[in-house]
């Protein structure tokens, strides 16, 4: 008998690529993690991983292991629902992992709503980027994400996850003062082909969007400076240390200094925001008003 205990531990090896990074997101040793890949080995019959200098890969039986995982996992969160639902499930706490202006817009709005209308349920909120936040999900560290649409994130027909569409925000284009486009009403990107720029760290969800719509644009961006922080992306640029493409959230409210904001010229670059909870955890009694509230928070915006 497959203990689904063990199927979970094979699917954060597959999503981490390495034992100890596995290891970590679940909050055991590493060589606990290699004692129940053993052991769900034994069971099957069948080696499931490789592990090599570059960390471990599932072997082809594995992968057939793990699409069928997924399966038995997303069944055992619908059972979690139905009987939390058989108890009521009126009361209880929900965490949820969000990027910062995603706090703001969406999850801090939804907050005040469950207080209204589902006042037994309790939000703990944890601060992670868009592409964090996912894994967290499936590692069980947080009930729901609110995250963003990157290149590599799962997709709407991934067997893991249950995903909300929420909002679409434009880019804006973030000038220094005296700009030779700052007087204009938009900016094209194609004419910023020779600034410097500043971008996000790779790996953040808004890099890729920077990098890709100049792309788009026919040049690779020179990014000369980077940070996570869109204050400090603006302090930058109103230093006059280059240019920077920012979701409009991230501006609103915000002391821009010297910088010049100009929204951009054609088909504006945009972040797809969206939540995420399990498959199978959708309905659950705690998380289905929390969906609710973030849809309900997240209207305005749409």
């Amino acid at each position: 008998m497959i203990e689904a205990r063990r199927l979970h531990i094979l699917r954060a090896v597959a999503d981490h690529r390495t034992v100890t990074a596995a290891a970590a997101a679940l909050y055991l040793t590493p060589s606990a993690v290699s004692q129940q890949l053993a052991a769900l080995e034994q069971e099957t019959g069948h080696r499931l991983v490789e592990r090599n200098a570059r960390g471990a890969r599932l072997t082809p039986a594995g992968e057939i292991l793990l699409s069928h995982a997924n399966a038995v996992l997303a069944q055992l969160e619908r059972a979690e629902s139905e009987l939390a639902a058989y108890g009521s499930g009126e009361a209880g706490t929900v965490t949820v992992a969000a990027f910062a202006t995603g706090i703001g817009l969406v999850v801090a709005p939804a907050i005040s709503g469950l207080a209204r209308t589902s006042p037994g349920i309790r939000v703990r909120v944890r601060d992670a980027e868009g592409d964090e936040s996912l894994l967290m999900v499936l590692d069980r560290q947080v009930d729901v994400a609110v995250a963003v649409e990157y290149r590599g994130a799962p997709g709407e027909d991934d067997a893991r996850l249950t995903r909300v569409p929420l909002y679409a925000e434009p880019f804006d284009a973030v000038l220094p003062p005296g700009h030779p486009l700052a007087a204009g009403d938009r900016v094209a990107l194609a004419a910023l082909a020779k600034d410097a720029w500043i971008g996000q760290s790779a790996g953040n969800p808004c890099h890729d969007v920077t990098v890709l719509a100049c792309e788009y644009a026919g040049f690779a961006p020179r990014l000369e400076h980077s940070s996570d922080d869109f204050r400090a992306v603006v302090a930058l640029a109103s230093a006059g240390a280059g240019v920077a493409l920012v979701p409009r959230s991230a501006l609103s409210g915000m002391a821009l200094d010297a910088a010049v904001i100009r929204p951009v010229d054609g088909v504006a670059p945009t972040r797809r925001v969206f939540a995420a909870v399990r498959r199978g955890a959708e309905d659950h009694p705690l998380i289905s008003p929390v969906l609710d509230a973030l849809r309900a928070a997240a209207e305005p915006s749409g």
